[in-house]
């Protein structure tokens, strides 16, 4: 994976250069405050990282370049599909650092992380559902996260190096919008394992998809695989009449159309339903809740596809996919 920001210039000297931040090509960039602060050369803690993700089958980012898109709700949901086959050991990774919310939306607010002889040990949500997110740090859900990016960098780094896994069949890593210091770290750190790509998260609407195209080119420039992308929020049927509203219309052609434009897969899409909300404020499994819902139903065909992404257990043909995901 390259170490370059997502939009650097093609002389930047790239984050574990000695001159990153500092360079000629530096002058102007809006990541020169970012990458000048990020350790120089190799990070050694990398290979620590490798040796504990050793067990660790398949990684997924959740990613997202706007707020409010879903991600978190989707992350849960894809744990909680995951996890529904007891034969799987699934870990949540929450880097959103300044707005933890997979806590809550898990049912695992308050809990505490304990230290053991092998390192940090997460919080289980059942017997092969584990989560470990900065919130279970905090003295108070409403306690501010007020950290600069070396701080960030450090956090995400123990997460991934001192946090006792175990044996994990599917790692999924829900960070925050953008693509600047949880991103650029979580992939520094992750360059030496397997990661099996990023699942985009966007909404119909032209404001979204704008900065998502922003999070596809991030993925491309530091060469990380895209799964595909997934339209959230897309359409509401109405319980009784059943008439269809688009709540976000898609002025531009959506999830869809910007997928195709950008050549990596589309996964599907997934209505809005409110009991996705009521099942998130209290920290239940929508899928379990309401499990022959239309956005059920969604939900697992959209995980299924990203099973069989991840597993190569289903051939694809260009019509289902523009791009070949890296293995």
């Amino acid at each position: 994976m390259s170490d370059k920001p997502e939009d650097a210039p093609e002389s930047c000297p790239g984050t574990q250069s000695d001159q990153a931040g500092n360079a000629d090509a530096c002058q102007g960039c809006p990541n020169k405050g970012v990458c000048s602060t990020l350790p120089k050369g190799p990070d050694p803690a990398i290979e620590d990282v490798k040796a504990r993700m050793a067990l660790v089958k398949h990684k997924i980012l959740v990613l997202s370049g706007k707020g409010g898109v879903g991600k978190s709700t989707f992350t849960a949901h894809l744990a909680y599909g995951l996890a529904a086959d007891e034969n799987r050991q699934v870990g949540v990774l929450d880097i959103d650092i300044c707005g933890p919310s997979i806590p809550k939306v898990m049912g695992v607010e308050g809990e505490q992380v304990h230290q053991s002889g092998s390192g940090w040990s997460p919080v289980y949500v059942d017997d092969n559902l584990c989560v470990m997110s900065v919130g279970f740090l905090l003295s108070s859900p409403d306690e501010a996260v007020i950290w600069r990016g070396p701080k960030k960098n450090g956090m995400i780094k123990q997460f991934l190096r001192d946090v006792d896994w175990g044996e994990v069949d599917y790692l999924i890593v829900d960070t925050p919008p953008g693509t600047s210091d949880e991103h650029l770290s979580i992939v520094q750190y992750l360059s030496s394992t397997h990661v099996d790509g990023a699942v985009v998260i966007t909404t119909p609407q032209e404001v979204s998809l704008m900065d998502v195209r922003k999070e596809l080119n991030f993925c491309k420039k530091v060469g990380l695989p895209v799964i595909g992308v997934v339209e959230n929020m897309s359409g509401f049927v109405c319980p009784k009449c059943k008439h269809e509203s688009q709540i976000f219309p898609p002025t531009t052609g959506g999830a869809i159309k910007m997928a195709a434009d950008m050549g990596v897969p589309f996964l599907g899409k997934l209505p809005l339903d409110p009991r996705i909300g009521w099942c998130c404020d209290r920290g239940k499994s929508f899928l379990s809740e309401v499990p022959d819902s239309p956005a059920a139903t969604a939900y697992q065909e959209i995980i299924q596809k990203i099973i069989d992404a991840c597993t190569g257990s289903s051939p694809t043909t260009s019509s289902d996919r523009t791009v070949d995901v890296e293995r």
